[in-house]
């Protein structure tokens, strides 16, 4: 089994779609309440779908970048605005974070290996 995609619901689809192109993301689909983004880098795809947000977004996107700090400069000069700039967690991922113009929320983040083999990782789990 793979991961797909994950849709956010977004208020403002122009804005949304503006705001995930500039962090890399390759428009594959549009319409006027739907579109898909391939990532630059493997096979998954990312959508968004206009409707009313409702409260405060708390469903975290995470993008990968091996080169977190330099992205996140180049993000910066294209205007975007981040939460935290990039900082390392205890869980061992370099992270920053952002928020898309409905509040979603994004994190960009740098784990190398410990993505998926932290230390802590429970043995025998995906041999």
């Amino acid at each position: 089994m793979r991961l797909n995609q994950v849709t956010v619901t977004v208020g403002n689809i122009d804005a949304a779609i503006a705001f995930y192109t500039k962090l890399g993301l390759i428009l594959i689909v549009e319409s006027p309440h739907y579109a898909r983004f391939a990532c630059p880098e493997g096979d998954s795809t990312f959508s968004i779908h206009a409707g009313d947000v409702i409260g405060t977004p708390s469903t975290v996107v995470y993008f990968e970048n091996d080169e977190l700090d330099a992205f996140v400069t180049q993000l910066k000069a294209v205007g975007l605005q981040f939460d935290s700039d990039p900082i390392d967690e205890r869980w061992l991922w370099r992270e920053a974070r952002l928020r898309d113009p409905s509040g979603n929320p994004v994190c960009l983040f740098q784990a190398g290996d410990n993505r998926l083999n932290p230390p802590w990782r429970l043995q025998g789990s995906l041999s």
